[in-house]
């Protein structure tokens, strides 16, 4: 098939996946002629949605944080004209997330505003009030440190790079002496896949914060954001090219000149930015004459663990709504969840609550996730199930879907006894899932970060291509909030950092 030529852009994104969506409408509004590049049908990578039996269902995005003036979101979700776009339902104040434990009643609240989050918790633990302090001085403090957190802080590159080696597990237990504490601050740590060896807390710090300020739902799903961005971005003139995959990235004279689509078509651009994981970027192209050292380490990063979803729909009025998140674990060792054992995979786990638009006060549907390792789907690793490229997995891959979630069932009965008299279908996805359609090897957040060598996952968004940048989850931090500030320092290497933080600023 003959290549076909097309117009030269200013902007090509690969990937519509939120920070390319947020790259691609900043630029958009700075008069550059922007083109975003999709492999699959539906746009927003972790902010896609789907329907099964009649019930809609989050991909990824099942709660956001820091949504109200004064936090982290809010500037940033005002500046993209998303505040008045979203229906926001706010979670439950005394307790947005509840822990609980293997042989343990209790159900442990995370709350919002930290003088009812420490309220709440010292009902629990009445002799812990210093090492509640402790930890939400510890908390503030990574925080404060971090320049566009809070986009009206102004900080150093050493104050952040200070927390680059403080490991959570480590600050959490240096907070408190008392075990169950312990295990209760650390437990939602699936937020980012936290293994203690590892996990910074400056990551568990960032994310924990902006929920306890505020935790929302978005009616409707993520998508909403994504179709939000989509429609500014198109009014600005931009294109959006959706089931077009792109194979190859061209390199002439050290610069990227085109993005090669499946299909044979060229999309000629100025400036590229790669909105997918570094290693699937670099693998698109001709390496010769790239530092190989830098090079080794990008191809060789090690990415955060995957995860095993069940897709629930409920008969109406079977099973209260509740404005939470449960997160039940097996085990006080909460730093190892992702270090399963065959025989205790399935019984740490945690629900998200859909609500029935029809009957309030009940739950449509529900989401369970917990965690599976890549390896365990690797002999179907070379089968695709997308909208565009669909191979149907055979029997044994169904076998194993259904006793997955089988033995997912027996497990959430604990907390949910009647759930199967309550449920009228459910579905399941796999690691296979999401590599199909969010990208990598399936892995939750990307690329792993260790404490230990902080700056050997460290990924700038300037690469050793002059007219290639990177953006997305890899860069700052993942999540809405971690990839929205990494798609405002992408833009400010084309824009201005200080430029672009006072229009944010000004608004």
């Amino acid at each position: 098939m003959s290549k076909i030529s097309k117009p030269t852009y200013d902007i090509v994104i690969i990937g519509s996946g939120l920070g390319g969506l947020i790259t691609g409408l900043i630029l958009s509004r700075e008069g550059y002629k922007v083109c975003i590049i999709e492999k699959n049908a539906q746009i927003g990578g972790t902010l896609q949605t789907f329907f099964f039996n009649k019930s809609k269902f989050d991909t990824g995005v099942h709660y956001i944080g820091g949504l109200e003036p004064g936090q982290p979101l809010y500037p940033y979700f005002k500046y993209l004209g998303l505040m008045d776009e979203l229906n926001l339902e706010k979670m439950e104040i005394d307790g947005f997330d509840l822990i609980s434990f293997s042989n343990d009643a209790n159900e442990y609240p995370i709350a919002q505003g930290y003088d009812n989050f420490k309220t709440q918790l010292l009902k629990f633990f009445p002799n812990e009030e210093k090492g509640l302090d402790e930890y939400i001085s510890k908390i503030k403090e990574v925080c404060n440190s971090f320049s566009l957190y809070y986009i009206n802080t102004n900080t150093s590159i050493e104050a952040e790079v200070e927390h680059f080696y403080k490991g959570a597990k480590d600050v959490i237990n240096d907070c408190t002496q008392d075990k169950k504490l312990r295990a209760v601050l650390s437990a939602n740590n699936l937020l980012y896949a936290g293994e203690g060896a590892k996990a910074p807390f400056y990551i568990h710090a960032l994310i924990i914060n902006s929920y306890i300020e505020s935790s929302y739902r978005i009616i409707g799903g993520g998508s909403k954001i994504s179709n939000a961005l989509a429609k500014q971005i198109k009014a600005l003139g931009g294109h959006i090219l959706r089931n077009k995959e792109v194979v190859g990235l061209n390199r002439v004279n050290n610069k990227i000149e085109s993005a090669e689509l499946k299909n044979g078509e060229l999309i000629k651009g100025k400036t590229f930015i790669s909105n997918i994981h570094p290693t699937q970027t670099f693998n698109l192209m001709d390496t010769k004459g790239i530092r190989k050292s830098y090079l080794n380490r990008v191809l060789n990063l090690e990415n955060t663990t995957s995860a095993f979803i069940l897709y629930i729909t409920l008969k109406p009025k079977s099973l209260k709504y509740e404005k939470v998140n449960k997160y039940h674990i097996n085990s006080n060792d909460v730093w190892n969840l992702t270090n399963y054992k065959p025989e205790d995979w399935g019984k740490s786990f945690a629900i998200y609550y859909n609500q029935s638009p029809k009957d309030p006060e009940y739950a449509k549907s529900l989401i369970i996730i917990t965690y599976m390792r890549v390896k365990e789907i690797k002999k179907w690793a070379n089968t695709y199930n997308t909208t565009t490229d669909l191979s149907i997995r055979n029997k044994e891959y169904q076998d194993f879907k259904e006793e997955k979630s089988q033995l997912l069932l027996n497990e959430i009965e604990i907390k949910l006894p009647n759930i199967r008299n309550n449920m009228s279908a459910y579905n399941s996805s796999t690691p296979l899932t999401l590599r199909d359609y969010i990208g990598a090897d399936g892995s939750l957040y990307g690329i792993k970060r260790d404490y230990n060598s902080p700056l050997k996952s460290y990924i700038n968004t300037r690469t050793k291509i002059p007219n290639l940048l990177l953006t997305g989850q890899n860069i700052v931090m993942h999540g809405v909030l971690g990839v929205t500030i990494g798609a405002v320092v992408t833009c400010s290497e084309l824009v201005g950092r200080d430029y672009l933080k006072d229009k944010i600023k000004s608004l």
